[in-house]
């Protein structure tokens, strides 16, 4: 099975080698027929310590890493 990779802006890049990502996504409503839009926090690891807070990154599933990160950062 392949490994999802997800878009999302960097929201916090205080703990060491690790991000936190805010994946947003956007899907209609089945009742109303309006678009919604719905975001989700994501921890993952970033080795060296090179992105920061604002960045446009790519993450990707990966064993875990710890108690919160199952993802990692693959490309800005």
């Amino acid at each position: 099975m392949p490994k999802r990779i997800l878009t999302g802006t960097v929201t916090s890049d205080q703990n060491e080698q690790t991000v936190t990502v805010s994946v947003e996504r956007r899907f209609t409503h089945p009742v109303l027929k309006k678009t919604i839009r719905k975001s989700k926090k994501y921890r993952a690891h970033d080795e060296n310590n090179t992105f920061k807070t604002g960045d446009m990154v790519r993450i990707q599933e990966c064993p875990p890493r710890s108690k919160t990160k199952r993802w990692e950062v693959i490309a800005s």
